[in-house]
């Protein structure tokens, strides 16, 4: 279910529990929110409407993506650039990395590795710090 978007920065800036399998739903209603702002995002994570779980989805090369739990193991090529946001107004600079290797859960629950290059790894790297309360 397409869900409202979270704006409140004190809200945005707590760090998110873990998730479990009972939030499964909520990865839904992030894909279905995240295809009701497609012209606008590329990504979103929970917070940003308005559940504090370690849950992101984001476009993966064209198909949207959920993690559950994720984590960054591994990065390199860093580099400066400029990001905005659906839940906070303007454009703000950033260091990211170009190469990502993220552990992370699927919607069964069971444990992944996988590496992400370029923009799909910069729109994780934006996530993952709404998971750790880190507003870009």
């Amino acid at each position: 279910m397409i869900q409202p978007i979270m704006k409140d920065p004190l809200f945005l800036g707590v760090k998110s529990q873990p998730a479990t399998p009972e939030d499964v739903q909520v990865g839904q209603d992030l894909l279905d929110t995240l295809a009701a702002h497609r012209e606008d995002c590329v990504g979103m994570a929970a917070n940003m409407i308005g559940v504090r779980k370690r849950i992101i989805v984001f476009d993966n090369e064209g198909s949207d993506m959920v993690m559950f739990n994720p984590v960054i193991l591994k990065s390199e090529g860093v580099y400066d650039t400029e990001e905005g946001c659906l839940s906070l107004p303007g454009i703000r600079k950033t260091k990211r990395f170009q190469k990502i290797k993220v552990q992370y859960q699927n919607a069964a629950f069971q444990t992944r590795i996988k590496t992400f290059t370029g923009w799909t790894a910069q729109i994780i790297q934006h996530e993952i710090d709404h998971c750790d309360g880190i507003l870009i």
